[in-house]
């Protein structure tokens, strides 16, 4: 099953679905996926399923639905085992971003985190898992799709937060402060971390 996010409240791709109580069902085929995302954002609907008939294809049906924009972003470790999170609308976050011209995924990854940061001398140590979630942009909806990789850096400088991008803030947390952080989240980042 996949999952995308419109705010918090996700969306599920799925084959099969069981009898509704706080969530609603709509054939992925033929849905309405606008009047979805305003039933989500204006109504305390927890959640919807979207059925299709083929697991492989559910994914694949989902993003032509919407224009699709691709990211990448990092879970940074410093020597000290703590993450790397920004701040921006309010939020805590991890540094991510769009794919500039003909840059692979990891080459964008490693220049947002840069960019938004200050931090460099960065290594990728393993892919983790693509996140979407849908957000609306001059009046048109779109799948924002990241991919996102487990990094590692020695760097022990000052941290420079990218204030054009909105950044207020750039933080090494340790185990108890990202708990604390997660209560301001997004849901794609609580799957992260």
């Amino acid at each position: 099953m996949h999952t995308i996010y419109v705010g918090d409240k996700p969306i599920y791709l799925t084959t099969k679905v069981d009898k509704e109580t706080d969530f609603k069902v709509f054939l992925l085929k033929s849905v309405d996926l606008a009047k979805v995302i305003r039933m989500l954002n204006r109504t305390n609907l927890q959640a919807v399923y979207l059925v299709g008939k083929k697991e492989e294809k559910l994914l694949k049906q989902f993003l032509k639905k919407l224009p699709n924009v691709i990211a990448g972003g990092g879970k940074v470790y410093n020597n000290d085992g703590k993450v790397l999170f920004i701040y921006r609308n309010d939020k805590w976050d991890l540094p991510k971003g769009k794919v500039e011209g003909k840059e692979s995924i990891e080459e964008t990854s490693i220049r947002e985190v840069e960019e938004e940061t200050g931090v460099d001398g960065l290594r990728i140590t393993k892919p983790l898992q693509t996140t979407y979630h849908i957000f609306k942009r001059r009046g048109r909806y779109r799948i924002k799709i990241t991919y996102w990789f487990e990094m590692k850096t020695d760097y022990s400088g000052e941290l420079i937060p990218q204030e054009k991008e909105g950044i207020t803030k750039v933080k090494w947390l340790g185990k108890k402060k990202i708990k604390k952080a997660m209560a301001n989240s997004y849901a794609n980042i609580k799957l992260l971390v």
